[in-house]
């Protein structure tokens, strides 16, 4: 499987009563084919998965299925704390037909390195579909490293793609130098231009959930064009939308941000909270200035 262009973490709606609104979850991903996304990713971070329950998961993840069909690629997220549930979705997405899974490390367990790459293994036996990694220690404290990549690669060849999240430009370019076969995504929103100047074909964005022209635009001028002129004027017209998500609400953001596109996005689950009034005020503004720069570049 090739992973090019555009991947959203797509959020999961909440109504009132901090349900999961299935019928504002279609409006989402039906606007996201709509505005020309070139995949869709279920149960991701954005997606709040560590707030739901294991059935909400599969719940999702079919009601997913069913409403985007085949027109775009689907990736359902296999992450949790238990290897037995990471077991268990994995092999829900091969029932329903995903296109392929994300598969992290279990959070707070903190293992080795061969550890984790037995927990991958496990996922990958159970659900024998393309593997997008992801490696996120922000989140879950340990790193994928070399170890760990030569383990689950010379044992699978499900393993082909990596969301790579440390930050760290020498985890990049140790990724791309020695196994080329793992296809490198975006994962680390402000180095975006620097991913696709490595080669990188793909960026799973959560902005993207409601600012997906403008990261098409990037994507579009770097990786297809090859324009990185073009790409940085887009990328400095970003960054002060990446610097705002970086300051400690991030799902909250994007909920709200959708909110502003005219999605249904509703709350977030607890123990998280939504962003104040301030805070609303400043990314709307936010959000206004990076689409007229991004249009005024494109343009």
């Amino acid at each position: 499987m090739k992973f090019e262009g555009i991947y959203t973490p797509a959020i999961t709606p909440l109504d009132a009563a901090g349900n999961i609104d299935q019928a504002a979850f279609a409006e989402v991903l039906e606007y996201l084919i709509a505005n020309k996304v070139h995949g869709i990713i279920i149960g991701g971070s954005t997606g709040e998965y560590y707030a739901h329950t294991l059935q909400e998961r599969f719940d999702l993840a079919k009601q997913a299925k069913d409403v985007i069909g085949g027109r775009v690629p689907l990736v359902v997220g296999t992450g949790a704390i238990r290897t037995e549930d990471s077991v268990a979705l994995g092999s829900m997405a091969k029932d329903i037909g995903a296109d392929a899974v994300l598969v992290g490390t279990p959070p707070y367990a903190l293992p080795t390195q061969a550890e984790n790459a037995a927990h991958a293994l496990a996922v990958d036996k159970a659900a024998g579909l393309p593997i997008m990694l992801y490696n996120y220690p922000g989140r879950m404290n340990m790193t994928m490293e070399r170890e760990f990549f030569e383990t689950v690669l010379s044992a699978s060849k499900n393993f082909v793609a990596i969301k790579e999240s440390t930050g760290r430009p020498e985890q990049l370019h140790m990724l791309v130098h020695d196994f080329p076969q793992l296809q490198v995504s975006c994962g680390w929103d402000d180095q975006a231009l620097e991913f696709f100047a490595w080669g990188a074909r793909s960026w799973v964005c959560a902005g993207s959930n409601f600012l997906l022209a403008e990261h098409i635009a990037l994507y579009q001028a770097c990786a297809v064009e090859k324009d990185f002129d073009k790409g940085r004027k887009i990328m400095n017209a970003m960054l002060p939308f990446m610097d705002f998500l970086e300051g400690g609400k991030f799902v909250q953001s994007i909920k709200y941000g959708c909110e502003l596109a005219g999605l249904k996005a509703g709350g977030v689950r607890l123990p998280l909270l939504g962003l104040d009034e301030t805070e609303k005020t400043e990314l709307a503004a936010i959000v206004a200035k990076l689409k007229a720069d991004v249009a005024a570049v494109a343009a």
